[in-house]
């Protein structure tokens, strides 16, 4: 068979390995590849080719490479603990976005020190260079080898598997794992890695099972890369909106309430501020707001479907002994309202937007500050229309969405996601709404991943994800093409022909979840929003008592004019007062003494460091205004 690797072509025997083929035709890639594509598909250096083609080595870059470095990192991890720790049970140990972690059963729980000491095992097992070697057991004696080594959690996932007749392991040096692969050739490959993190996990998601230790890690290429990383870890840190949340006096979560977040007055500024911008823009553009009751009949969300798909993330309860259900979404409600009366085919389009309130029960093991909650406020819009209106309708909202992401700063990127195995309505309506999408997608030259499989139940979807200003990226704005619940709910219009007509439906969100949208919000600017934003625009500091009048007057003007201000007339020094306003993240200090006061003017310092004296009043409000009319998201620097 010929096998060709950048134009250079051989003749090999059927089972040669990529490292094999790399170590004739490319001894570059042969040092640097961590697996390889045949005529497109990825498969491990060592495993047999039996198929002639092209041959692509595979660096860190590739995503798919990335995954199976990682994971053998996992694999290096679970032997130095098994090494360390030899009555440790193994549970999995999958590379994730960005890393990798593994379960284990163990005695006692692991303690920070300990990934120190895991850590100094896994370099010895790397500077060993230990071989991956792939072997394959029929499902008893995979069993039998398992129970062998007491390994229970891997005897009770091979019984999860009742058509495998084989079972792949994998051994290096003396430790072997029950795995799919790939994996690297050799664990020398692994040459810059970081245990990150410990935390527990359920034995397989489920709260009713045995509370397992989870180690986080995550390994790259090379150490600068690692650092790289690694650094932008303790960025994420510095800028987690739980810990900003308390600092800043936004909001919090609290044991009475776990899921369900407290806003406090300042939290409560940056959300309405959110939902002002929000009611603007789609004012402009078009739609009307409406709200929709929080609890709903069974019936509604069994005609919908929720009740049948989505059962188990619903909280219920019974009123005058029938079942209700608090909303897991707005859309049902939505409908409701559109079916209030008849429409013609030239009243549409319409589009009803909603800031809904739901609940959702989501696990005590997933919530995650404001990013994973019980109840949250959903920036919900559903639009109304015929199938002639779709392509436009849709370019509408992506327009729309860009232009409220641009607002904020963000960068994106967008996945269009299909048909899912488990959905409601035919295969024809499918590809008819997915085509819709796409065919949008196309007309703005929008470059988009293709996401087989994720669409909602109901329909297909496009999918924003943000980019923050650390590189990390958040799955916020949706828009959902939906042939189906115009069907369940025998949705109608008058067309042109006088005949009834069923409309399509979009359900879209930009935000997504204010909740979450704040709390990315909080982690993006690392709680120094811009001044439009900002809880507290300004903040103004008197350095002596004589001041304090003329304070008093500036805060009044200040307020006049819309800023959101606050004064600190306290007995305190300068600094300590400025120190104070910079932790609290406050844009702009006004400093008032004794000079300033009798000139009428201020002092200011802003968030950058830049400091200018003897700006009066009017010059202050006017620059103050500009930037916040503009929501620039940098500050001003012109005060002269």
């Amino acid at each position: 068979m010929i096998i060709s690797v950048k134009g250079q072509e051989k003749e090999f025997e059927p089972g040669v390995s990529a490292l094999d083929v790399f170590k004739e035709l490319d001894r570059e890639a042969r040092k640097d590849a961590i697996a390889a594509r045949i005529n497109g598909k990825f498969i491990e250096l060592m495993v047999p080719i039996h198929e002639g083609g092209e041959l692509v080595p595979l660096g860190f870059e590739d995503e798919e490479a990335r995954h199976l470095l990682r994971h053998t990192a996992s694999h290096v991890m679970a032997s130095a603990v098994k090494n360390l720790f030899p009555n440790a049970k193994l549970a999995i140990g999958p590379s994730i976005e960005n890393g990798f972690y593994y379960d284990f059963d163990v005695e006692e729980p692991f303690q920070p020190e300990d990934l120190q000491k895991i850590e100094r095992e896994m370099a010895r097992i790397i500077k060993r260079n230990e071989r991956e070697e792939r072997f394959i057991l029929p499902r008893e004696e995979a069993i039998a080898l398992m129970k062998e080594r007491n390994e229970p959690y891997k005897v009770e996932l091979i019984h999860d598997l009742p058509d495998e007749e084989e079972l792949s392991f994998y051994r290096q040096g003396d430790f072997v794992d029950l795995c799919a692969g790939p994996h690297l050739p050799s664990t020398g490959k692994v040459k810059a890695f970081k245990l990150t993190s410990l935390a527990g996990a359920y034995w397989r998601g489920n709260e009713k099972n045995k509370m397992l230790q989870r180690i986080y890690g995550t390994a790259f290429y090379d150490k600068e890369e690692l650092e790289d990383y690694l650094h932008k870890l303790e960025e994420a840190k510095k800028r987690d909106h739980r810990r900003l949340g308390r600092e800043l006096d936004l909001f919090d979560i609290m044991e009475e309430g776990p899921g369900f977040p407290f806003y406090y007055p300042k939290g409560m500024v940056l959300r309405n501020t959110l939902e002002e911008y929000w009611r603007e823009v789609h004012q402009q553009h078009g739609y009307e707001e409406i709200k929709t009751p929080v609890i709903l009949s069974r019936d509604l969300w069994e005609r919908s479907g929720h009740w049948d798909y989505y059962r188990e993330n619903m909280y219920t309860t019974k009123i005058d002994e029938r079942d209700f259900a608090i909303k897991p979404m707005n859309c049902p409600g939505s409908i409701l309202t559109f079916k209030r009366k008849l429409w013609s085919y030239r009243d549409l389009p319409v589009r009803n937007g909603e800031l809904g309130l739901v609940h959702r029960h989501e696990k005590s093991g997933a919530l995650h500050g404001l990013m994973r909650v019980r109840c949250f406020t959903q920036d919900d819009a559903h639009l109304y229309m015929t199938q002639e209106h779709v392509k436009d309708e849709i370019i509408g909202v992506y327009q729309l969405s860009q232009l409220i992401y641009k607002t904020f700063g963000f960068e994106y990127r967008v996945e269009l996601s299909t048909m899912p195995e488990d959905h409601i309505g035919t295969e024809e309506m499918w590809e008819v709404a997915t085509a819709g999408l796409r065919d949008a997608l196309e007309e703005l030259k929008v470059p988009y991943i293709l996401n087989e499989g994720d669409g909602a139940f109901y329909g297909p979807k496009i999918d924003f994800h943000l980019k923050d200003s650390i590189g990390r990226t958040w799955q916020c704005g949706t828009i959902q093409l939906d042939m189906n619940l115009p069907e369940r709910f025998d949705l109608t219009y008058t067309g042109a022909d006088g005949e009834k007509h069923r409309p399509v439906m979009i359900h879209r969100t930009i935000y997504g979840s204010m909740e979450r949208f704040i709390g990315i919000l909080v982690e993006h600017f690392g709680g120094a929003f811009p001044l439009w934003l900002s809880p507290v625009q300004a903040r103004i500091l008197t350095i002596t008592h004589r001041a304090d009048q003329a304070a008093q007057k500036l805060k009044k003007e200040l307020e006049a004019a819309g800023i959101r201000v606050e004064i600190d007339l306290r007995n305190e020094k300068i600094g300590f007062k400025v120190r104070e306003a910079q932790m609290m993240k406050v844009p702009y200090m006004l400093v008032i003494g004794d000079r300033e006061a009798e000139e009428g003017t201020v002092s200011i310092r802003n968030r950058k460091g830049q400091a200018i004296n003897g700006v009066n009043h009017e010059a202050l409000i006017r620059t103050l205004k500009a930037e916040i009319d503009s929501k620039n998201l940098e500050q001003s620097d012109v005060f002269e």
